[in-house]
């Protein structure tokens, strides 16, 4: 009897160390696929901005008036709507770089800088959007600036594209055309 007892208390011991090292390997993202994740972002953006070039042509020209600028950036944005129309988001953002970025967001406001970042964000002035793929980010709406330590940790994005925090979204937009080219839905948790 107490050899049996010893025996099943073994055996549940290593179900229990067997199952914990199965959900440990489950749940972590190696090196190699956080830079397959990040190469695969940084491709889809760049294959972004020379669809765009190919198809819109290049940023708008400064000027000497603001209305030309005006006009020049709808003209560019227009093109690109009517090159990507039916694009929808996840894009660029895939469901797999998507929870990338969740992550890394994740472990920027979780590191020793993160109350300081928080803050920040909620000292911003708060916008509410919804957003939608190829629309243009509203002109009277200010663009919340993304505090540098959390782009840090995000992957570099090619010349024209940024990234933005809108609400609880972080936004993939165009600089030149100012339309949102693709987004990740509850990017900073709460």
């Amino acid at each position: 009897m107490r050899v049996s007892s010893l025996l099943l208390g073994i055996l549940i011991v290593a179900i229990l160390v067997v199952w914990i090292a199965a959900e440990r390997a489950g749940t972590q993202v190696t090196t190699a696929d956080s830079n397959s994740l990040v190469a695969d972002l940084q491709a889809r953006a760049k294959q972004y901005m020379d669809f765009r070039k190919q198809i819109a042509g290049t940023a708008p020209r400064p000027t000497g008036t603001p209305a030309k600028i005006t006009t020049a950036r709808h003209e560019l944005a227009d093109k690109i709507r009517v090159a990507r129309a039916g694009v929808k988001q996840g894009a660029i953002f895939t469901t797999e770089i998507a929870e990338f970025v969740r992550r890394q967001i994740a472990s920027t406001l979780a590191s020793k800088d993160g109350q300081r970042i928080r803050a920040s964000l909620q000292n911003a002035e708060p916008v509410s959007l919804t957003l939608q793929v190829n629309e243009s980010y509203p002109e009277n709406v200010p663009l919340q600036s993304t505090p540098p330590s959390l782009l840090l940790n995000l992957p570099e994005l090619p010349k024209g594209l940024e990234y933005r925090l809108v609400g609880r979204e972080l936004v993939l937009r165009d600089m030149d055309a100012n339309i949102i080219v693709d987004y990740v839905p509850n990017a900073v948790g709460s």
